[in-house]
């Protein structure tokens, strides 16, 4: 039996089309993300109010502490389980990602060859529900460990299921009994983090169409290239006889770009770096005079972010999300750096606009981004 077997179409779900079994994806992560026990039970509707009024509350600090006020209305505050923050994610990958990744379709790229237009149908059917499957399991993995999310991806479409600040409440509940956190205090530290990347793509006028388009350049350029898996496997051995992990810097999806994506992962990289830096620091520091355990969330939840071993080590290389984490302690000491030499009105030239943004070199070597700054009159007119 194979994984996907396992999980028979829902009656009231259609088939998927494209190159991507979305529907076998959400089915899969749903149970991944079941396997791992649930705390005791909780009160989601009393979860929800409080997590609705310390939103409110975190948005006030947040703003007072960076200048940034968001134009897009009051945040609003979605208390859901594992399964619901899954479909969130399913839906936010579908608008942005699906387009992209149906150019993949076997069916799509079978043209007027006979053998192909042959095989194209099996080929995608069981393309679909392996790749489904596979974002799947990420998924339903992530879906255990994470505690809140802003949905940045808007349409016209489902506007009342965009725009929202998530929090996953039994993921939330058990790491505060885990370690016995204060819940209100924890929870106004984690709407803190999750408020000021809201504000950051509300507050911020460009910021959000330059990020996605970021995501786009870089999902739309991928090519169906057979001939790319030897180069990524030379490129892999190549890495290993120098030292190196060729997953420690972009995950797989470094093994298979070109120099050209890689440049422009390299861009989101160096954005996400500054985005969750600020995330970071803005938490701490906006949530100094009322959360007075603030200093021991983070050193436990900095601590969380590097206890992953065995199959979990692997399964955060290979998605990349080891990467991520050196975004977090690479953000904080490129703001950290910029802070120490021109204060906050330094770093809010960052909010400028793209050209203003710190390139992947700069956020490891703040002194260089300071540099060009100081030395762009144009820029500092």
């Amino acid at each position: 039996m194979t994984l996907t077997d396992a999980f028979p179409p829902a009656a009231d779900v259609a088939p998927s089309s494209g190159a991507v079994g979305w529907d076998t994806a959400e089915r899969v992560a749903a149970w991944v993300g079941s396997r791992t026990r649930v705390p005791a039970p909780y009160r989601p509707d009393l979860l929800q109010a409080e997590f609705s009024e310390l939103t409110a509350q975190a948005e006030e600090l947040v703003a007072a502490s960076t200048g940034l006020r968001s134009a897009a209305g009051p945040a609003r505050a979605r208390v859901t389980d594992r399964a619901g923050w899954v479909s969130a994610n399913v839906a936010s990958f579908q608008r942005l990602l699906g387009p992209h990744f149906d150019r993949l379709d076997p069916t799509r790229l079978s043209g007027s060859n006979a053998v192909l237009a042959r095989l194209a149908g099996p080929m995608a059917s069981a393309g679909r529900a392996v790749t489904g499957a596979q974002m799947g399991v990420v998924l339903g993995w992530l879906s255990t460990r994470v505690l809140g999310q802003y949905d940045l991806l808007l349409t016209e479409e489902a506007a009342d299921e965009q725009d929202l600040v998530y929090f996953v409440g039994p993921n939330v509940v058990a790491l505060e009994r885990q370690h016995g956190f204060e819940p209100r205090e924890f929870r106004l530290w984690l709407a803190l983090h999750e408020v000021t990347h809201r504000c950051q793509f509300t507050a911020i006028p460009w910021m959000r169409d330059y990020f996605v388009s970021l995501v786009e350049e870089g999902i739309g350029s991928l090519e169906p290239d057979p001939s790319r898996l030897a180069s990524s496997l030379r490129r892999m051995s190549e890495e290993i006889r120098a030292g190196r992990n060729p997953l420690d810097d972009n995950g797989a999806l470094g093994l298979v770009a070109t120099p050209e994506q890689l440049e422009g992962l390299h861009r989101i990289q160096a954005l996400m770096s500054l985005l969750e830096g600020h995330g970071d620091v803005t938490m701490d520091r906006a949530g100094a005079a009322d959360i007075p355990s603030a200093a021991h969330f983070s050193k436990v939840l900095r601590a969380r972010r590097k206890q992953a071993h065995g199959l979990s080590r692997i399964l955060q290389q290979l998605i990349g999300i080891e990467a991520k984490l050196r975004q977090y302690e690479e953000g904080e000491r490129f703001i950290a750096a910029v802070e120490e030499s021109g204060g906050t009105a330094l770093l809010d030239y960052a909010w400028r606009g793209p050209e203003w943004l710190p390139s992947l070199e700069e956020i490891r070597d703040p002194s260089a981004w300071i540099a060009r700054v100081d030395a762009t009159p144009s820029l500092l007119a």
